[in-house]
């Protein structure tokens, strides 16, 4: 029985995280491409926090940032 060989194909991603690539070494430990501040600034903007939906305040700090 031969082992199949591992294709490196990248995954179908947002063009804003092309390049983007995730790394975990022998000790656990998560290495990545881009820089955490990159990645949050990302998901803050693309992804809805179910937490913060019923805050009132919340389009208002949204504002400031901007």
């Amino acid at each position: 029985m031969s082992k199949k060989s591992k294709k490196e194909e990248t995954p179908k991603v947002n063009p804003e995280l092309e390049g983007f690539k995730m790394n975990i070494n022998s000790f656990g430990e998560i290495s990545s491409s881009f820089s955490i501040d990159k990645i949050n600034e990302f998901l803050n903007k693309n992804v809805d926090d179910k937490k913060l939906r019923d805050r009132d305040d919340l389009d208002e700090l949204k504002k400031k940032k901007k």
